[in-house]
């Protein structure tokens, strides 16, 4: 019946169509793979041109001021369409629908849909009721469990990596942070569905598995008989069919001496963490809520460095928070050269409404906080640019994923994240003139590029296809 309802609203001849446009995180990309299964369920196909869609799904974040002004100039784009297609339902989900609700649609009237976090799942019969009613729909309460974390969605064909989302939600209320307000509060879902998820996707081809949380080290500390994180990952390293086991996000508050332990006693588990510091400032991060010193925290980066001592760090940082003086900047610039990051992902401050930090005293100014930021990433662009230069000459197991942007190149990732581009000519003859996405193939490093790596593929002779 789903099918049938819904094919009648495209024009005579073709199924509807869809057209997702996703702003944010990886959560926000996995939310929107799982738009797009409920959709090809009710008979869709996919479109990459709006003007030919017959429903617009906006996935939004609100992390930052900069992603929620992109997402009303979307609005501002994509309304209009309705004038050349009156049935066009327009829909906003993720975190901007969850924080808005209502309001989004009396400041966009034209705007059919607003769901929240927690209701991808009601989407379909949402945009049924729209074309049968013509009435404006908005769903934004939070469910104690959530029902979309149980759908999964079909990986694409021939797809290497896969996200699964073990969690969602937050309970720390870091003064500067919004998710707990837009994503819930703490929800782990079931070990046992989270195993029977990565094994269905490993059976479809899948070779690498990214566990997703916003805060994944602390899974199931709060669900009575649920095993923890560490044992989580353990479960599933033993499945068959994978070849690497990656997780983001996770707390330093959070990283328990077994999972320090994972990263070397784990047969697949990457060698490469993401680590949010935010700050390197004590004071500063007592100010946000953090629950952890810098001297802790690089306590946390030399016991991994012990269990892994190949082991790469990513991070989150914020510059300009409300009472950051140079002294305190200076102390975070300080960090960045002791850990040595391969990537920081770096923001200026942004007051969002509702979270305490929005009230604070000390607001930095915008240009200060500007430069800052310039200085910040100058010396971070320096850093990664180093740590790519010590890996020319080394060769390292490359994961494929497939033809590079302009097609004269393989593509892949190493174990520690990093983008490899190599070429693939081999010698003749050979029985596999290419490796395939999902092959794990070593390359030699010749040359870093600002944040990728370039190599040769090295032919032992006994590579396995």
């Amino acid at each position: 019946m789903m099918a049938d309802t819904t094919a009648r609203y495209a024009p005579a001849g073709r199924r509807p169509r869809l057209y997702i446009e996703t702003y944010g995180c990886q959560m926000n990309v996995h939310d929107s793979e799982t738009v797009r299964h409920l959709f090809a369920l009710e008979g869709y196909d996919e479109t990459a041109d709006p003007r030919t869609a017959d429903l617009i799904v906006i996935n939004t974040c609100s992390v930052r001021a900069k992603p929620e002004e992109k997402v009303f100039s979307a609005l501002g784009r994509r309304l209009p369409l309705k004038r050349r297609n009156p049935a066009l339902v327009v829909a906003v989900g993720g975190c901007v629908a969850q924080q808005w609700g209502a309001r989004l649609q009396e400041r966009w009237p034209r705007l059919d849909i607003v769901f929240g976090t927690h209701a991808i799942a009601e989407l379909p019969e949402m945009v049924r009721r729209v074309r049968e009613t013509g009435r404006p729909q908005c769903a934004n309460s939070f469910r104690e469990r959530i029902p979309s974390l149980d759908i999964v969605p079909r990986p694409a064909a021939g797809a290497v990596s896969a996200f699964v989302s073990i969690m969602q939600g937050c309970d720390n209320f870091c003064a500067y942070c919004i998710v707990p307000y837009v994503r819930g509060r703490e929800y782990s879902r079931p070990s046992t569905e989270i195993i029977a998820e990565c094994r269905e996707l490993l059976v479809a081809g899948v070779r690498e598995l990214v566990l997703l949380g916003q805060n994944v080290n602390s899974y199931g500390m709060k669900t009575s008989g649920e095993i923890d994180f560490p044992r989580l990952l353990a479960a599933i390293d033993r499945l068959p069919g994978l070849r690497r086991l990656r997780f983001v996000t996770s707390h330093p508050q959070d990283m328990s001496p077994d999972l320090i332990a994972a990263f070397g006693t784990l047969e697949h588990l990457c060698p490469q963490i993401h680590l949010p510091l935010q700050a390197g400032s004590d004071r500063v991060l007592e100010r946000m809520g953090r629950g952890y010193t810098a001297a802790g925290y690089l306590d946390i980066v030399e016991r991994l460095r012990r269990a892994r001592p190949d082991i790469a760090f990513s991070a989150d940082m914020i510059v300009g928070f409300p009472g950051e003086t140079e002294e305190d900047f200076r102390a975070t610039l300080d960090m960045i050269r002791r850990v040595r990051y391969d990537t920081v992902y770096s923001f200026r401050y942004s007051p969002r409404p509702g979270t305490r930090a929005a009230a604070f005293a000390g607001q930095v100014p915008d240009d200060e906080c500007r430069e800052r930021l310039a200085r910040f990433q100058a010396l971070q662009d320096e850093i990664t640019r180093a740590n790519l230069e010590q890996l020319v000459g080394t060769t390292r197991q490359v994961l494929v994923l497939g033809r590079d942007r302009r097609g004269e190149h393989w593509s892949g990732r190493d174990d520690a994240n990093r983008i490899v581009n190599f070429s693939a000519a081999k010698p003749h003859p050979h029985p596999h003139p290419h490796p395939h996405p999902g092959d794990i193939v070593p390359v030699q490093i010749t040359r870093a590029l600002r944040h990728s790596l370039q190599g040769s593929r090295v032919h032992t002779g006994t590579e396995a296809y």
